[in-house]
């Protein structure tokens, strides 16, 4: 039986498998993109598929302690529409 592997989402602080959360990538280069395959490099940090996460997230700046950088109100708005689109 294959291990399943899990990490925790950081609005709710749950555990859940892997392709059940929303992964966010920070690239060498700086960029923070949302990623869909969940196989791009980079740092990577997991939201569930749940809107209140999401904006818990956003609210409490979780992203930018995660990445130890300042992420700008356009990419939080991108990452809200890239949410709302792929569920």
């Amino acid at each position: 039986m294959k291990k399943v592997p899990l990490r925790r989402c950081l609005g709710c602080f749950e555990s859940k498998a892997k392709n059940e959360l929303m992964r966010i990538v920070k690239s060498k280069d700086g960029e923070i993109t949302l990623d869909k395959t969940g196989k791009k490099q980079g740092r990577g940090a997991y939201i569930c598929y749940n809107k209140d996460c999401l904006e818990k997230v956003i609210k409490t700046k979780k992203l930018d302690k995660e990445f130890d950088t300042t992420i700008s109100n356009d990419i939080y708005e991108n990452l809200r529409r890239d949410f709302d689109s792929d569920k």
